[in-house]
């Protein structure tokens, strides 16, 4: 009897299931959100963009849209990853008030990748030369998102931003 008993109990375990199954409408419902918001943005952009005929737009790889006040031609270095740089930035809104001045944020040093700035600020840096300058248009996902920054910035803002490069000090190997 035990040998019948020992027989029967050696079946493969069954795994247990979950009380409540998850279904992913949640994260269905956020993507699709985020799609619109994106989409909303962009043709916010297109829009700044057919207004402004004094300027060419460029778009980046990383989502924004850019023109040059100052090129440097003679320049051919662009920033990588570790190099230091000197710039100097504002942060306004789509309507062009000022939320960060120049003068308020001052000259910073940034190590490229390796410090914090904005996603589209970290992206930007690395497109212009040594004192070069553009204008760029950031939608929301490539400024301070859903979070905002905690103080002038809110909730889903895009940003427009004025970046200048004053200097490139190519890192240091060993």
């Amino acid at each position: 009897m035990s040998a019948l008993l020992l027989f029967a109990n050696c079946g493969q375990p069954e795994p247990r299931r979950p009380i409540q199954q998850k279904t992913g409408k949640y994260f269905g419902a956020n993507v699709a959100r985020n799609k619109a918001l994106l989409e909303e943005e962009q043709q916010l952009i297109k829009a700044i963009i057919e207004q402004d005929s004094l300027h060419h737009y460029e778009h980046s790889a990383s989502g924004s849209w850019y023109y040059y006040i100052r090129k440097n031609d003679t320049a051919t270095y662009l920033p990588k990853a570790n190099d230091l740089v000197t710039i100097a930035y504002n942060v306004v809104s789509f309507d062009n008030d000022t939320i960060y001045s120049g003068e308020e944020i001052g000259i910073k040093k940034y190590k490229v990748d390796m410090e914090e700035l904005f996603p589209g600020l970290r992206y930007s840096v690395k497109l212009l030369k040594e004192n070069e300058s553009a204008t760029f248009l950031f939608p929301s996902s490539l400024g301070y998102g859903y979070q905002g920054d905690g103080d002038k910035i809110g909730v889903n803002v895009p940003l427009k931003s004025t970046l200048t490069v004053l200097k490139i000090e190519k890192e240091q190997t060993p």
